[in-house]
């Protein structure tokens, strides 16, 4: 466990040296921006909008007494949606989609020897491969956990539109009643945690990949796996110590 901790380390360490070419770097940022941000979008909303709507109508039912006022349904649902569903449910989401995706590329170009050719070339191939990862990871996640959570609190609304138990106007009456900013932050910083720990986990797993074919898809089961893991930790170590 430590020799792969150190190994992981050194690599994350080699990939933030200095690029030689910073408009190759660029232009690889840029690449994976666009593969992260808009190739994530729609999966990412359909999911925001119905669990948003199912949960909804699951504290409806759950706080239905008289002597709770229905208003507190949008508080519950706004401030779950913001602290967890959006960015785990999110970050898990990716993890299988974005991050896997990672782990298969690396893992092919290794087992092709086209990491060996850069490295012949003097090409710092953790930079060139792995920072526009984690670079690109660590912006698009945040944004696409913005926009998780307005359509979330939108597919509540929506849920609201076809219950009988609670009016739209109360929801949304408690959508705004106590809002507390720091639960954005809270939901920003775990974004940001969990981007950098997809793109650096399943990058190390295809960046070390031995074999061939097999083991390129044995390389990013285990990106995925170990990223879900350290996802659900950093959830429980930042929620513990910004709450």
């Amino acid at each position: 466990m430590f020799h792969s901790l150190g190994k992981y380390i050194l690599l994350i360490r080699l990939s933030f040296k200095r690029p030689e070419k910073f408009r190759v770097y660029w232009a690889e940022v840029m690449r994976e921006m666009v593969s992260i941000g808009v190739g994530s979008l729609g999966i990412i909303s359909i999911i925001s909008v119905f669990i948003g709507a199912a949960t909804t109508i699951q504290i409806a039912f759950q706080l239905a007494s008289p002597l709770i006022p229905r208003t507190i349904a949008g508080s519950i649902g706004r401030d779950t949606t913001i602290l967890e569903f959006s960015p785990t449910i999110s970050a898990l989401v990716l993890a299988g989609r974005v991050g896997s995706s990672m782990a298969s590329q690396i893992g092919t170009m290794r087992v092709t020897e086209q990491i060996d050719a850069l490295e012949i070339m003097g090409v710092n191939a953790p930079g060139f491969l792995i920072a526009p990862k984690i670079i690109a990871s660590i912006t698009m996640i945040p944004l696409l956990v913005i926009i998780s959570i307005a359509l979330g609190i939108g597919g509540g609304y929506l849920a609201c539109l076809g219950n009988g138990e609670i009016t739209p106007a109360e929801y949304m009456l408690g959508v705004h009643d106590g809002f507390n900013p720091i639960t954005i932050q809270v939901a920003l910083v775990k974004a940001f945690v969990f981007g950098f720990i997809i793109s650096s986990i399943c990058s190390y797993q295809g960046f070390y990949t031995e074999g061939g074919a097999l083991e390129v898809g044995q390389s990013a089961t285990r990106g995925v796996v170990y990223s879900c893991v350290m996802i659900l930790f950093a959830d429980l170590v930042v929620t513990r110590l910004m709450l």
